[in-house]
């Protein structure tokens, strides 16, 4: 029974409500909100930074929040809100664009905070009548279309709430790359080009100039965080980042002084700063308080046309200024029309008195009887008659007109989208079934729809449209603070950037016209590390980015031909290194010239024993009837005499340019000319021993080794070393060959002697042969003097063993021609120890003792 109770008060609670929600519907609360209205066919909703000075509520939750309160008029805002309803009024003139259609607006301000601003979005989409019917509910939404916000943080959380309802909005100010996202903000569009752009730009300027070591700040929101976050990416590509700071939203007095302490510490002449002039504000005023000089300032567009920024003020520090700004358009009858407001005291016009009172420093006051009347009690009272056309202030200056200009592109946008709806012929139309939209009961996603494809000239010449993304087309001005001669700031241009432009042709600058901020007024440098020239390498600094890097020179044999070159590169095996380091040269090519002081007296040398053993031949043979000469076999002395000689002229074989033909001839003819003089050497020291015995009683020791014995003897010794020549010259021949080992910057040219084994045989039996006759000359020594020259032959052998033996690690020690020069230089000492020792002592006999030269003498006891 209860239970049945129960239902049935179910129900007649159900039904009650329904019917209450069938009739009406009621707002618990209307927002406070500063606004501007008119009444219109078709309204569009506006959003504008209007004031600043906030009062924040209670937020404690401990009783009902009171509403935000806002105050102060920013007259440049109002200026902007003044164009937007002008744009408005002058397509109402217009018989061609939306003819018989009257536009009206529904402004908001949005106290430059976020819950103002959606509170304000809300407004906008719902209305704010108190009781809504559901004959309220049906044809158009309270506005079709809402221009603004300027800020991306409130465009990004205005558009998500747009987005069930698909209303299109069309902010003139917020840039974050972020809202080009189609699929997060599908009903987003904008006169203001994408923050991607933006970076884009700033990389160009930064990039043109050189600098590399660049310093970053942004604000603390989407638009600052985005940005800056694109731009180091890009930065990176070709720079280092010297610092990231972020600028507070509030309460940031300890953080603005780190960021100055960074900046002043960091050598980093360039700092870009992505941030709003509001944002940017505290910092500026800190940094002209702190005077800090010497730095070149990149602005975002949202701070570099600012006029709270740009007084003389700032100058000293923030002159110079480069920065990028949305490009100006000038709005003809604009002015005229500014100066044409005047006071109004409807309940939803409030903000027009709001500026009134800022304007003239004045306020009103309403009478006691609840009606806005004017009352004169004082001279900080405002009567309303105030002359706008006295006043001087940014409101009224049209000069510079950019992001105004961007609001006027908004409007004409929806306006043009509107009349590509109105224009619609049935039948032809987008939707379903080929259907148009009709004007009277037009729908946010209708519009939204002709939104996309908007694409005319406006009446300044410039195409306005909007991608696949809804972005603006990307065409900034580059702007330089300067100073006028009365003190005023100038915005300067000194630029375009058009992403549009054929690559390489996007950023055009008059770099005459730019003004810079530092005593040499020159561009200045923001290196970390200067540039590495060519003959260098950049070598990273450890733990530092790799903008900051020591310059090393390239080592021996490698070259850098770029500027910042990360490596050296080796030259290739036939050249060198120049003395820059900056180009490979063909190497020095060296040998043991002919023509240097080494080559002609070491030939001079050879020469000199060629003609000297020629000129003991001589004697010999003019005296060769002679006791001296016939002792020991004269046809040996002969033959030595001739060996002498082509030992002496084998020399000169190692003289000279290298060739095939050298390096075989050479090694050859020294080895069989050695070979033969120490074996004639070896036979005269054996033909004194046997000549010697043969004096013996009962000895016939020269019976045994007579003339043809010795002649034998000496020519199988050589032989056998002929052998050893054919047997090396024929497997592996010493061939010409390049040596850099000695030395890398020359190329010496040399013999190679190809197969180490054959040349060690081949000395090492000359070696053998002088090592025989040594030992048998010094046991001959002590046979009597007068009969023999045993004495002389151990004596050369002496020389002879003595220079090739220091000869091997004076050989192995010597680099370059140095080498050949040993080698001829102990086959000239050897060969002159040979000569002077055994020859001396008889050429002095037959030619100064002649007296002795007689068979009794030699003969002696």
């Amino acid at each position: 029974m209860k239970f049945i109770v129960y239902v049935t008060l179910s129900i007649c609670c159900i039904v009650v409500v329904a019917s209450v929600i069938q009739s009406t519907c009621k707002i618990q609360e209307i927002f406070q909100l500063n606004q501007l209205y008119k009444k219109g066919d078709v309204i569009l909703g506006g959003l504008f930074e209007l004031t600043s000075n906030k009062k924040t509520p209670d937020l404690s939750l401990s009783s009902k929040p009171e509403q935000w309160t806002c105050e102060g008029i920013d007259l440049v805002v109002f200026q902007w809100v003044q164009i937007m309803i002008f744009a408005i009024e002058e397509i109402n003139k217009n018989q061609t664009l939306l003819p018989n259609i009257t536009l009206g607006y529904q402004i908001y301000d949005n106290c430059a905070i976020l819950p103002v601003a959606l509170r304000a979005a809300v407004s906008l989409l719902g209305g704010l009548e108190y009781v809504i019917s559901d004959e309220e509910c049906k044809g158009r939404p309270p506005v079709l279309a809402i221009i603004g916000d300027p800020a991306s943080t409130n465009s990004i959380a205005i558009s998500r709430i747009l987005k069930p309802f698909q209303v299109p909005q069309v902010s003139y100010s917020a840039s974050c790359s972020c809202l080009s996202n189609k699929q997060e903000y599908p009903s987003f569009f904008r006169t203001m080009p994408s923050d991607a752009f933006q970076v884009k730009a700033i990389v160009h300027i930064v990039k043109h100039f050189g600098w590399s070591w660049i310093g970053c700040i942004a604000s603390e929101d989407d638009y600052g965080q985005n940005a800056i976050k694109s731009f180091i990416e890009e930065a990176e590509k070709f720079g280092c980042i010297a610092f990231k700071e972020t600028i507070p939203k509030t309460n940031g007095v300890q953080e603005i002084s780190q960021i100055i302490k960074i900046i002043k510490e960091s050598t980093a002449k360039v700092i870009v700063i992505f941030s709003a002039d509001t944002d940017f504000m505290d910092l500026a005023q800190e940094i002209v308080r702190q005077n800090v000089t010497g730095k070149q300032w990149i602005a975002s567009e949202g701070w570099s046309t600012s006029t709270v920024l740009t007084v003389p003020e700032n100058m000293i520090t923030l002159g110079g200024t480069i920065g990028i700004a949305v490009r100006r358009g000038e709005i003809s009858g604009l002015q005229y029309f500014l100066l044409q407001v005047q006071p109004d005291f409807a309940s939803n016009n409030q903000i027009v008195n709001k500026f009134w009172e800022t304007m003239f420093e004045c306020k009103f006051q309403d009478n006691l009887y609840g009606k806005s009347q004017l009352l004169l009690l004082s001279g900080d009272q405002c009567t309303g008659h105030e002359d706008l056309k006295t006043t001087k202030t940014a409101y009224s200056d049209v000069s510079n007109l950019r992001v105004a200009y961007n609001i006027y592109k908004a409007v004409y946008a929806l306006a043009h989208a509107l009349h590509s709806l109105s224009s619609c012929e049935n039948g032809k139309g987008p939707f379903e079934y080929n259907t148009c939209a009709s004007i009277e009961n037009a729908q946010p996603w209708q519009l939204l729809h002709y939104l996309k494809e908007v694409n005319f000239v406006n009446q300044l010449g410039e195409r306005v449209a909007f991608d696949e993304n809804g972005d603006a087309l990307a065409i900034y001005d580059i702007i330089n603070w300067q100073q006028r001669d009365d003190g005023t700031i100038n915005i300067k241009a000194i630029g375009v950037f058009d992403e549009s432009a054929p690559v390489g042709q996007e950023l055009l600058l008059n770099k005459e016209n730019i003004f810079w901020n530092f005593e040499s007024g020159q561009i200045p440098k923001s290196v970390c590390s200067e540039s590495c020239l060519p003959g260098f390498r950049k070598a990273i600094r450890k733990g530092q980015p790799i903008c900051c890097f020591d310059c090393i020179p390239c080592a021996d044999g490698e070259i850098s031909t770029e500027i910042d070159s990360a490596e050296c590169l080796k030259c290739s095996v036939d050249f060198w290194s120049n003395e820059g380091r900056n180009q490979c040269i063909l190497k020095e090519i060296e040998f043991l010239s002919y023509e240097d002081a080494m080559g002609i007296t070491l030939t001079t040398t050879a020469l000199s024993g060629t003609c000297l053993s020629i000129g003991i031949l001589m004697i010999f043979i003019q005296y060769r009837n002679t006791p001296v000469v016939k002792a020991n076999n004269s046809e040996l002395s002969f033959l030595l005499l001739v060996s002498l000689t082509l030992c002496f002229l084998c020399s000169l074989c190692f003289i000279g340019q290298p060739s095939h033909f050298t390096c075989v001839f050479m090694y050859a003819i020294f080895g069989i000319s050695f070979v033969l003089c120490i074996s004639c050497i070896l036979v005269k020291t054996l033909v004194v021993i046997m000549a010697f015995k043969a004096t013996l009683p009962g000895s016939n020791a020269m019976k045994w080794f007579g003339i043809a014995q010795q002649r034998g003897t000496v020519f199988f010794f050589t032989a056998i070393q002929l052998l050893i020549c054919v047997i090396w010259l024929s497997i592996s021949p010493p061939f010409p060959s390049k040596n850099t080992k000695y030395q890398n910057s020359k190329i010496i040219l040399e013999c190679d002697i190809a197969s180490l084994f054959g040349f060690s045989c081949l000395l090492g039996y000359i070696g053998l042969l002088a090592c025989i006759c040594f030992i048998l000359a010094f046991l001959a020594r002590k046979l009597p003097d007068n009969f023999n020259e045993a004495k002389f032959i151990t004596f050369s052998m002496l020389i002879f063993c003595t220079v090739w033996i220091t000869f091997i690690p004076a050989y192995i020690s010597s680099p370059g021609k140095y080498t050949v020069a040993v080698e001829v230089f102990a086959i000239l000492a050897s060969s002159f120890g040979i000569l002077f020792a055994i020859f001396t002592p008889k050429c002095y006999i037959i030619l100064l003792k002649p007296e002795q030269n007689t068979k009794k003498a030699l003969m002696g006891r």
